[in-house]
């Protein structure tokens, strides 16, 4: 009986077993790759930087939450502003310093116009950066 015949014995069951020799040697090269191109990927050059105390550039900006409810009424972190001292206030928080970032956060019943005359009021005192705060859906 040869190894190769075409002869359908009865007996014969295929092949259950899996050849699992050349999953090894490919890994094992894969593995050797890795090995030898890992230090290659930390190309950093040894440079003594010098010691200086100084600030951040990467300070958080300050955030000034602004609401609005469903009436219309303005609250800036979190106390009721009257629409005459508005433009007054958003001024006072320009002119503090730096770049404040305002969080403006609108009842979805709030009209349009009413968040308009808000958002006019803030970029007259100067206050460019403007983010809006919503919920997520579910």
């Amino acid at each position: 009986m040869a190894f190769g015949s075409f002869e359908n014995n009865a007996g014969s069951q295929p092949m259950a077993e899996i050849n699992t020799t050349p999953l090894v040697d490919v890994m094992l090269v894969l593995l050797v790759i890795f090995i030898i191109t890992a230090p290659l990927f930390h190309e950093a050059v040894p440079v003594d930087l010098p010691r200086v105390d100084a600030s951040r550039l990467d300070d958080p900006p300050r955030v000034v939450s602004v609401a609005i409810d469903a009436a219309g009424a303005v609250f800036i972190d979190g106390l009721a502003v009257a629409d005459t001292d508005m433009a007054a206030r958003f001024a006072a928080i320009g002119a503090a310093g730096g770049e404040p970032e305002l969080h403006l956060r609108a009842d979805r019943g709030t009209r349009y116009e009413r968040v308009t005359e808000v958002l006019a009021n803030a970029q007259r005192a100067g206050l460019v950066r403007i983010a809006f705060v919503t919920e997520p859906t579910r």
